[in-house]
């Protein structure tokens, strides 16, 4: 099939959580139509939630369509070549109203052996933050399976985990094992690995409307955990118009381009790249047509499309895979 490429949006798939509020709408304006809306899929391709073309000419297709007829001009042939038609990555945004379940995910290995799944290594950039809100990112110091499941039995694993303040702007990167949890008062773009896998090791005894209390996954998770402290806290610089690395990891590349004016895009055609509009505005100019872009968008710029023109005044978050 030959396509001719444009820059493409996705409609948002709304996910509900028993932890979600109403911040994808009065934050990013994304279409909620609940008060407990926690997640916002912006480009998916996990079984039974997968993105459907919002704009343009292919609008109405899904993602998978796209990329089993111009698998090369989507992924790109370095990324076709690693990952056959699979689209490896997954983007979301995240509305935290209370915690979440404190969790943990499995590496390739073991999520392969046991999901057939990728393992799930993940970040965070944190776009709006209230007072005093904080994440838990591993341990406070190295641990051990039995110290953890000690604590996790007497309900004090909190204590043993590391509490961190966070602030807008702030990122974290958590590799495969690493305990966490998004806490009250967040809203959150993610990037991670293709995985719906979470192993939940507890959920503050909370209860859904129908008085149910989440499965919890504990055995699951003994060997999934890593239990050294672990630095996940990302530094970057913020030089204007140009792209400065937060993670480069084997998975995904993120860089954070403050845009103050105008850039050009020029692509080698071995990855498709992901921009997510963290803050302001921008347009992009591509053969001749403009399209335009706020704050909560993301948009797939196929590997097909080698050079571009960003204009406007924005943050926004570069992913591709290196």
């Amino acid at each position: 099939m030959s396509i001719k490429m444009y820059p493409l949006q996705f409609e948002p798939i709304l996910k509900d959580r028993i932890w979600g509020g109403e911040k994808l709408q009065t934050v990013l304006n994304k279409p909620i139509t609940s008060e407990i809306t926690g997640e916002s899929w912006e480009l998916s391709t996990v079984e039974g939630d997968v993105s459907v073309v919002a704009n343009g000419e292919l609008k109405g297709k899904s993602l998978t369509e796209l990329i089993d007829g111009s698998p090369n001009e989507i992924l790109g042939t370095a990324v076709y070549k690693r990952f056959g038609n699979q689209f490896p990555l997954l983007f979301k945004y995240l509305d935290a109203r209370e915690d979440l379940s404190i969790q943990v995910h499995p590496n390739d290995k073991l999520a392969k052996e046991r999901h057939n799944s990728f393992g799930k290594t993940e970040m965070w950039y944190v776009m709006q933050a209230d007072t005093d809100a904080r994440i838990i990112v591993g341990f406070k110091e190295d641990s051990s399976k039995e110290e953890y499941l000690e604590n996790l039995n007497n309900n004090t694993l909190v204590s043993i985990l590391d509490d961190v303040k966070v602030n807008a702007g702030d990122v974290f990167f958590l590799e495969t094992g690493t305990v966490h949890a998004i806490g009250a008062g967040l809203v959150v773009a993610e990037i991670q690995q293709t995985s719906d896998i979470t192993y939940r090791l507890y959920d503050f005894d909370r209860v859904d409307a129908q008085g149910n209390k989440r499965e919890l996954h504990v055995d699951l998770a003994l060997d999934a955990i890593n239990y050294n402290k672990t630095d996940t806290h990302k530094k970057y610089e913020t030089v204007s118009n140009q792209s400065n690395v937060i993670v480069d990891c084997p998975y995904f590349t993120t860089n954070f381009i403050p845009l103050d004016g105008k850039i050009e895009g020029n692509k080698n055609g071995e990855t498709f790249t992901v921009y997510m509009c963290i803050e302001g505005s921008f347009e992009m100019r591509y053969e001749n047509v403009t399209y335009q872009y706020k704050k909560g968008d993301t948009v797939l710029i196929p590997a097909d499309m080698r050079s571009y023109i960003l204009d406007g005044s924005a943050s926004i978050l570069e992913v591709f895979i290196s």
